[in-house]
């Protein structure tokens, strides 16, 4: 057993474990640092499989932004723990049951066709050969309607969680666009005239 073989082994159990506490924490915050811990080990095993690109952007977007996102989200719905949790015990069977099928599926579709495979069977890569280079000929070529539609479908996702988490305020000052659009120059400025107050302070005065 090589390097790479542990390295990927102990990526695998901490994204394992990671995911597992995805959905068992009892705090929303926790959970969700552990979904970050998920894809950073998902990405230390994209970069075992020589996909640079892929891990780098998996960090970048989901870490860096989705994430981060998600916190500010959950921090500030406040999600009660308790009243989400409850039947998570109850439910286990059924979940447990489902995640044995879909591992059985995952197993059937890929160690069947690749048991035989190894890495060395693979054809050598040419020179100057660029995954980054590759993966943007594809994406702007072959599958640049399928990233639209999927960049549209983020675009509703994003709209759709800010018009959730939108909510007013009592305590906060709000200006209606429509109302100061409509306003005259005489409901602004009001100018009223006063008499003059002579100054009485003379301890200025040598």
């Amino acid at each position: 057993m090589d390097a790479q073989t542990i390295l990927f082994y102990i990526f695998a159990l901490i994204t394992v474990f990671a995911a597992l506490r995805v959905v068992t924490a009892r705090s929303a915050v926790h959970a969700v640092l552990h979904l970050v811990l998920t894809f950073v080990s998902a990405a230390c095993i994209w970069m075992l499989l020589k996909a640079e690109f892929l891990a780098i952007v998996l960090v970048l977007v989901y870490v860096g932004a989705v994430m981060v996102l998600f916190l500010f989200v959950v921090m500030m719905l406040d999600l009660k723990i308790d009243a989400t949790g409850k039947g998570f015990w109850g439910n286990l069977p059924v979940a447990a049951l489902v995640g044995v099928v879909i591992v059985l599926e995952l197993s059937a579709v890929i160690v069947h066709p690749f048991s035989g495979v190894k890495g060395s069977d693979a054809p050598p890569l040419p020179e100057g050969f660029s995954n980054t280079e590759t993966l943007g000929r594809l994406i702007y070529s072959d599958f640049v309607y399928p990233v639209e539609i999927a960049g549209v479908i983020l675009l509703i996702a994003m709209i759709a969680a800010i018009a959730l988490t939108l909510r007013k305020r009592k305590d906060a000052r709000y200006n209606d666009p429509s109302v100061a659009v409509h306003t005259k120059a005489a409901d602004r400025l009001k100018m009223i005239k006063m008499p003059g107050v002579p100054n009485t302070d003379t301890t200025d005065q040598p």
